[in-house]
Parts: C-alpha cells; sequence; structure tokens
C-alpha cells in the first residue's frame, strides 16, 4: 500500500472477493445460521481460490501476501454478508504464530493446510477467572519426560466443533528460575482428556463459542509451537493480527448494514418522494459511511505498520482500528435499523440478527476499556491503575 491508495493487486483480490461473497450472500447466511448449519460451502471454496491462505508464504503453498491482504479477504465477505469468523482465529493468528515462531516441522505439517482451507484452528486465551488479565492465566504444563501435561480451563473459544487443532495459550515453568511463564501449544481436538461444551448466546450466526476443559492432556513435545523462550513475543505476534482482522470484519458487517440502509432510503417512498431526500435519514447515513472511512483508513494504517516489521507501531494503530470499526459497525447498524423502523427488526431484512453481532464488536477480542488502558498507558504515558 502506497500512502492511502491500495496496490492493483489487493484492489483485485477485494473485487473477487466480492464476487464470491454475493454469490452466497446475506440471506444464504442467515438460512444457515437459523438452522443450525455451517458456513463451510464458503470456506472450503475460499480456501481452493487462495483467499484464506494469501498471508501464508509461497513455500508452503500461500498466496506469498501479508496480513492486510487478508485483511481484505475478511472484510469483503462480511461486506456481503457472510463473514467468515474463523478467519480472524485461523490463519490470522494460528498462522502467522506458526509462520513466525514455530519450528521447521511445524511449518511444514502446518502451514500448507493453512494454505488451501482445509484446516481450522481455533485459539483459546480467554479463562473464566483471568478475563482480559493476561498474566493470571491459570492453565498450565508441566513436562513428563518428553512429553507437556497441560490442565485447566478456557471460555468463549470460537468454532472448536469445527477445528482440528486449538493454539493453547498456557503457562510452563522455567528451568532456571523456576516462575510460570507464556508457553504455546497445539492441542488437537480429539486428544484424550481435551473436552468442550458450547455456551448459549443470543446471537444468531454459524459460528459457535465453546468452553474447554483440559485434564492432565498428554501432548508429545513437538506440541509446544517453537521455543519456551520466544512464546510472549509469538503471542503477541498474534494479537496485532488479529485486531486488525476484527477491525476488518467489524467494517465489512457495517458496510453490509450500511448498504441495505441505503437502499431502502431510496427506494422506500414516503409523501411521494424516497425517505433518503430527507436529511433526518440521510444524515446519520452519511456520518455512517464517514465513521467506517475513516476506521478503514487506520485499520489499513495498522496492516501496513505489522506488514513493514514494525510491531510496537502496528500495536498502538490495531487497538486504535478495532476501536473505531467496533464504533463504525455499531452506528452503521443501528442507523440502518432505524431506516427501516419496524422492518428493521423482521426477519425478511436480516438487520435485527445484526445488533447483537454488532454490538460483540465492542468486547471481542479485546474490550474497548482495555484498548483506552492500552492507548492512556502507551500513547499518552499515563500511570496504570492496575
Amino acid at each position: 500500500m502506497t500512502g492511502f491508495t491500495e496496490s492493483e493487486e489487493r484492489q483485485a483480490l477485494r473485487s473477487a472477493v466480492a464476487d464470491l461473497g454475493r454469490r452466497y450472500g446475506g440471506e444464504w447466511f442467515l438460512r444457515k445460521a437459523r438452522g443450525g448449519e455451517k458456513s463451510a460451502e464458503l470456506w472450503d471454496e475460499a480456501g481452493k481460490l487462495g483467499y484464506l491462505g494469501v498471508n501464508v508464504p509461497e513455500e508452503y503453498g500461500g498466496g506469498g501476501g501479508n496480513i492486510g491482504d487478508l485483511a481484505a479477504v475478511a472484510e469483503e465477505l462480511a461486506a456481503a454478508g457472510c463473514g467468515l469468523l474463523l478467519m480472524v482465529v485461523s490463519p490470522a493468528i494460528c498462522a502467522t504464530i506458526i509462520s513466525r515462531f514455530g519450528t521447521a516441522d511445524q511449518k511444514q505439517g502446518w502451514l500448507p493446510r493453512f494454505a488451501d482451507g482445509s484446516l481450522r484452528m481455533a485459539f483459546a486465551i480467554t479463562e473464566p477467572d483471568a478475563g482480559s488479565n493476561s498474566h493470571e492465566i491459570t492453565t498450565t504444563a508441566r513436562r513428563d519426560g518428553d512429553e507437556w501435561i497441560l490442565n485447566g480451563r478456557k471460555v468463549f473459544i470460537s468454532g472448536v466443533d469445527e477445528a482440528a487443532a486449538v493454539m493453547v495459550v498456557g503457562r510452563s515453568e522455567d528451568a532456571r528460575t523456576g516462575k510460570l511463564r507464556p508457553a504455546l501449544f497445539i492441542v488437537p481436538t480429539d486428544a484424550p482428556g481435551f473436552e468442550w461444551q458450547p455456551i448459549e448466546m443470543d446471537i444468531v450466526s454459524p459460528d459457535k463459542q465453546f468452553m474447554l476443559f483440559l485434564d492432565d492432556v498428554r501432548l508429545p513435545a513437538d506440541a509446544l509451537v517453537g521455543s519456551q523462550d520466544a512464546a510472549l513475543p509469538a503471542l503477541f505476534a498474534g494479537l496485532n493480527p488479529e485486531r486488525i482482522m476484527a477491525a476488518s470484519f467489524a467494517i465489512g458487517m457495517g458496510r453490509y448494514a450500511l448498504g441495505k440502509g441505503v437502499e431502502y432510503a431510496k427506494t422506500r417512498t414516503v409523501w411521494n418522494a424516497p425517505i433518503g431526500a430527507h436529511q433526518g435519514v440521510a444524515h446519520p447515513l452519511a456520518e455512517a459511511r464517514i465513521q467506517l472511512e475513516l476506521a478503514k483508513v487506520m485499520t489499513q494504517k495498522a496492516a501496513a505498520l505489522y506488514d513493514s516489521g514494525d510491531d510496537v507501531g502496528a500495536g498502538e494503530a490495531a487497538n486504535m482500528a478495532k476501536f473505531a470499526a467496533a464504533e463504525a459497525s455499531i452506528k452503521a447498524v443501528d442507523t440502518a435499523v432505524q431506516v427501516h423502523g419496524g422492518n428493521g427488526m423482521t426477519a425478511e431484512y436480516g438487520l435485527g440478527a445484526l445488533v447483537a453481532a454488532a454490538r460483540v464488536n465492542r468486547i471481542a477480542p479485546v474490550s474497548r476499556e482495555m484498548i483506552l488502558n492500552y492507548v492512556a498507558q502507551n500513547s499518552l504515558g499515563l500511570p496504570k491503575s492496575y
């Protein structure tokens, strides 16, 4: 990306993905969600076309692109009404961490499957008692000969029922100091001692949330991602792309809702004029567009910084982008619902289901309050209260 203009290659990627998304669309997505089905057809086709592996190195069968390219894919699918939530987790977090910090065998074993979309890998960091305080994680791993034994619980983990494995954030004992340090492990979903149960959510989505239970889960030595010494930088290497992808997902959702609101404002006629001719209707739609475009620029900046290797700069920009995108998506959805009036809450128009989905953007994968903490402390240099 040069300045504020995306490359011709990325623009072409956006156009192709948008075409794919329109072939499925929001009505198809909601039908799947309300029927308790998955969006596997779209995932599989996007994978075969190479869209899910655009950020995987070419030597492993990927597109050799970057997180900005993957974010464009996520945004365009969401803008078509059929966003793939697991894109935020599987190719963005897990593939990135393995690509940057995994062993040669881990890269060879996992990355080709990320590249063609044949693999879905979940990511588990949040715990019932730790919440956003990752320093209080109690999931622990201990060595037993050449193996690891994991114990702990995780909550609000997306897509475990579709995943072949879960990348679990735990803590292991440092042999030199005896202190617990972060460690990442790849846990097959069929591993003995590993169980999960769904969390009932008031969100209409094919993607489900789960509570995980790890009871003496025994893993081989190579389940540890990379080196114990690199766990902390590996974790942050995955969390910046997560925020960038979450922002793109939210922006796409907002674009989808705004598009429906604009179309309704053009075609719905009251008192012999389209309702969009009235500023009371037009201005909120215009404001929603402005907020979405501003959030998109910050998201593109965050992706450009990350892809240039500036992890510190990307951290600030990615948090800001995620904050702005969440607010913009909520504004766009709320405005679209209001423009539709009562129709905005009917199943026919498909906007009511977006109200809860958009609201999640303020909470996950990181809350707006934690982002404000980050900016206050790291951008403004203000003291911590915790």
